[in-house]
């Protein structure tokens, strides 16, 4: 087992498995330098960082395909089922989960946890910083109005308050045009009896995901027209990481 710490010299690399999409991109920006094991979706276009999971050993979330990489640390999200997290828990692998977040306090939190059980501190605190800086950019300026959009997925889905989203549209300015709190679906037909004076759009980007979804369907695309305030990219909006200040700068940016 490789020992973590500040001065401690390692017999081998650092060996970081991460079980889910979301814990390839934290362990591909904090540990780049590590060997890792990665999840099978790492380089799936909603990935974020999944250029550089290009030639990454790619290995299935299993027990026994964490017998064989023999990991030092796991990184987790929602991944690994119950009879792998005991096993490496039992065995003494460090498992660190990235806990869900709903406001950027809570990224920030998740980034620094698991800079730590990953033995890089310093770096979580830059990657912190960075994040903290792209949000000050995506800031509205003093005293600008606040427009009002409706989130919408390709899925036809809504997300109100106490989400990750909500936090987004509010940092770049927006106030949140769902009625409800949560993930909630939008009907077609409320769309077209009450179209929202905005829309910013998520996962529309991903061809394949939910091509007959009613975000897609005819009269919402009519509703939309015109009053689309950005298009989010799936890769910015599937995990709780510093990237969701990216999709605040993409709306403040219109893009």
């Amino acid at each position: 087992m490789v020992v973590l710490g500040a001065g401690v010299a390692e017999a081998r690399p650092l060996r970081v498995m991460a079980l889910d999409q979301c814990a390839d991109q934290y362990v591909l920006a904090l540990r780049s330098d590590a060997e890792l094991a990665l999840s099978p979706r790492a380089d799936d276009p909603d990935a974020w960082l999944r250029q550089a999971a290009a030639g990454r050993r790619r290995v299935r979330p299993t027990l026994e395909a964490a017998i064989a990489f023999q990991p030092d640390v796991v990184v987790r999200y929602w991944g690994g089922e119950p009879r792998l997290l005991a096993r490496l828990e039992a065995t003494g692998v460090r498992v660190v989960t990235i806990k869900d977040a709903t406001d950027f306090n809570g990224v920030r939190d998740r980034m620094l946890v698991v800079a730590q059980g990953l033995g890089v501190p310093g770096r979580g605190e830059a990657l912190v910083s960075r994040m903290d800086a792209t949000l000050r950019d995506a800031a509205p300026d003093p005293g600008a109005p606040e427009p009002s959009a409706l989130y919408l997925t390709a899925g036809g889905f809504t997300a109100g308050k106490g989400t990750l989203v909500d936090a987004i549209l509010r940092a770049a300015g927006f106030a949140n045009a769902a009625a409800r709190p949560f993930f909630a679906p939008v009907s077609v037909e409320r769309i077209a009896l009450f179209p929202p004076t905005r829309f910013v759009l998520g996962f529309f980007d991903q061809a394949r995901s939910d091509w007959r979804g009613p975000g897609r369907h005819p009269v919402v695309q009519r509703a939309a027209k015109g009053r689309v305030a950005a298009r989010l990219p799936g890769a910015a909006l599937t995990c709780p990481a510093w990237f969701a200040a990216d999709a605040a700068a993409m709306l403040k940016a219109g893009t």
